[in-house]
């Protein structure tokens, strides 16, 4: 029974794997078990009687009958002892990680714990930096004077009054009730004595002979946080600082260009008068009557000249007008108005750079200059109804133009309306002058403007001078209005040249007569710009009235022959007509060219040099006569050589080599 009960036992601890302790000194007893078998103390007493009650243990029994042997049971048991124990080490090992884990969450609150302590401590500590208003501050605010140093605490002061204006926060707190009033006595304080400052620099400007703009960029500029100081903390006095700036600088600009306006006044060369017009007689205008000028500027009423040097001169700098009363120099108006615009743009340029730079508004510059535009308007509009120069009028176009694209070049706006409305008044003006010149050609009196004289009159002088001035200002512009301007110009100069070359007498004085006004038109126009229609039209002209010169010409010394060949040279000697071309008939002919054909030359040769102006336009004439004069002689020689007995005045006949010749001649001549 005691070995069932052992075996049963031993079957649960190995089956089921469960956690039994066996206790196997309950059955044994203590053993005792030493290294040494040899011992001498090991007895054996007992023995059998122990063994004896052991078989009624069913464990011992169930061992007993399967012949298991001790030790490997003993191993079994070990086995299950080590297992528990480590089950039960891990056990421990798992609640002192839970432990760790319960430390390292205490150490990581403890850790946030002091950094938010920390955080607020550095909170407060800048909290109590920002909201307190050091003595040595209020020192420097009150007393200091305003140099580097009362610049960066006005800094820190206007972050402190930042700081308790935009946090709501720090309005809330009990602290700033405390520190308010203070800091707004620091704030009103700063904010009188750095006006009082600025308002003294500003009236700086204001004295004789001051250079603004050396003040405002090695002063003012300086003092720069002032303003912004007070645009964020005192803007009341801010807007009285930026008022007495505008009316300091309005007033002192204004002053200088009302004193540089009439510095230049008494500069000014009148070129033209209302009466100056192209189409108006000499006589009338009294150009050649006026002894206080000289009549080189007399001639700048139509001719451009050197005036055009204005426009290459463009950027050089404004004209001082001590130094050029000095030296007794007189101008056109359009070296006035560059000057005085060039100066405008320079100041303006300056300006408009420290208003951005000192104060952060464009607006203000306008303010400014409203009284400087409104002085170089004044004068603009009284000396612009009294303007009947149109070369000057066009010249002052183009200069505005320039500085249109110089103010561009330089990125500045400022003048972009003044500029625009300038330029919009001076093309009306000049509109205006351009129609008077017009409608002197149109309504002309004819009798009063003729001269018994071949030569280029001097209304169309003035009107390709006049042309040539213009064409050569609208090169570079392609402006098509003004073209068709100069197209209306040309038509009307056209009827009055005709008018004006029926007054002679003679065909042929009026042919030479427009010749010669041709031929000196398109040589000023040739120096404006080659190849323009307009040159080209008179060309045309040219060449119809050179044909005609030439036929009239050679029909004063040879028109027998010029009619026979023109009427019977080209008939048929060997027709059957009424009237056959005979020796006889053609005989006369012959022998009156050959007896003074050369004589007859020589007179052509004085008639063309006595006749037109220019000797290239005579020599281009009689080489065109005398080669036509060659055609009609060639074209008789070939009629004589048709005739039955033509051969008979062979020795009559001149030599197509020898008038070849003679014509060489003449050409070398010029």
């Amino acid at each position: 029974m005691a070995t069932t009960n052992l075996g049963q036992s031993y079957v649960e601890i190995n089956g089921a794997q469960k956690n039994v302790v066996f206790d196997f000194g309950a059955f044994v007893g203590d053993l005792s078990v030493e290294e040494d078998a040899s011992s001498d103390d090991i007895s054996l007493d007992g023995l059998e009687q122990e063994l004896e009650e052991c078989k009624n243990d069913d464990v011992v029994a169930n061992i007993l009958s399967e012949g298991t042997k001790l030790r490997e049971y003993t191993k079994g048991v070990e086995n299950n002892l080590r297992k528990v124990e480590l089950d039960s080490i891990q056990v421990e090992i798992g609640s002192i990680s839970s432990d760790i884990k319960v430390l390292q969450e205490k150490s990581m609150d403890m850790g946030l714990k002091l950094k938010n302590r920390k955080s607020a401590e550095s909170k407060l500590a800048k909290f109590v930096e920002d909201i307190i208003v050091p003595p040595r501050m209020v020192d420097i605010v009150v007393d200091g004077e305003v140099n580097d140093e009362y610049m960066r605490t006005l800094e820190i002061l206007s972050k402190k009054l930042k700081f308790v204006e935009v946090d709501p926060m720090v309005k809330a707190s009990k602290a700033l009730k405390d520190v308010q009033p203070e800091l707004e006595k620091v704030r009103q304080k700063a904010v009188s004595k750095v006006f009082d400052f600025i308002v003294q620099k500003l009236y700086a400007l204001r004295k004789p002979k001051t250079n603004i703009q050396i003040l405002q960029q090695s002063v003012l500029l300086k003092y720069k946080y002032v303003i912004s100081f007070l645009k964020e903390h005192g803007n009341e006095v801010y807007i009285e600082v930026r008022a007495a700036y505008i009316d300091t600088m309005n007033k002192v600009l204004s002053a200088h260009f009302r004193a540089y306006i009439l510095a230049l006044e008494k500069l000014q060369l009148d070129i033209a008068t209302s009466s100056d017009l192209i189409g108006v007689e000499t006589r009338s205008t009294g150009l050649f009557l006026r002894g206080r000028e000289p009549l080189k500027n007399r001639s700048a009423v139509f001719a451009l000249g050197e005036r055009i040097k204005i426009l290459k001169e463009i950027d050089e700098p404004a004209l001082i007008p001590h130094i050029a009363e000095a030296s007794s120099s007189k101008y056109p108006y359009e070296v006035l108005f560059r000057s005085l615009h060039k100066l405008l743009m320079d100041t303006a340029t300056s300006e408009y750079h420290f208003c951005d730079d000192f104060f952060g508004e464009e607006s203000i510059f306008y303010e400014i200059f409203a009284g400087p535009f409104a002085v170089i308007d004044e004068h603009f509009n009284s000396i612009l109804p009294n303007c009947y120069d149109a070369i000057g009028l066009m010249l002052m176009i183009r200069i505005i133009h320039q500085h249109q694209l110089i103010m561009s070049r330089r990125r500045i706006p400022c003048l972009d309306s003044f500029l625009d409305k300038i330029n919009i008044s001076l093309w009306p003006r000049f509109k205006m002058v351009f129609d008077m010149h017009l409608n002197s050609l149109r309504s002309a009196n004819v009798r009063t403007l003729w001269e018994d004289d071949v030569h280029p009159h001097y209304v169309m002088r003035r009107y390709a001078e006049f042309t040539a001035s213009l064409i050569r200002l609208n090169v570079e512009y392609g402006d098509g209005q003004l073209d068709l301007n100069l197209e209306r110009l040309r038509m009307a100069v056209d009827d009055l040249l005709i008018k004006l070359a029926k007054m002679f007498p003679k065909t042929k004085l009026q042919i030479v007569f427009l010749i010669n006004n041709y031929d000196m038109t398109i040589s000023i126009l040739k120096e404006a710009a080659p190849e323009g229609k307009i040159q080209v039209h008179f060309e045309e002209l040219l060449k119809s009235n050179t044909a005609l010169f030439v036929e009239e010409l050679l029909l004063v010394h040879f028109s027998d022959l010029i009619k026979f060949v023109k009427t019977r040279a080209s008939e048929d000697p060997g027709s059957s007509s009424e009237k056959p071309i005979t020796v006889a008939e053609v005989d006369p002919l012959v022998k009156d060219f050959a007896s003074r054909w050369k004589a007859a030359i020589e007179l052509m040769h004085k008639d063309v040099i006595t006749s037109f102006s220019s000797l290239l336009c005579g020599m281009e004439i009689l080489r065109a006569a005398l080669t036509q004069l060659l055609l009609y002689y060639t074209r008789l020689s070939d009629c004589i050589k048709r005739i039955v007995g033509g051969s008979a005045l062979n020795k009559d006949l001149v030599s197509i080599s020898s008038i070849m010749y003679e014509i060489r001649k003449y050409s070398r001549t010029f």
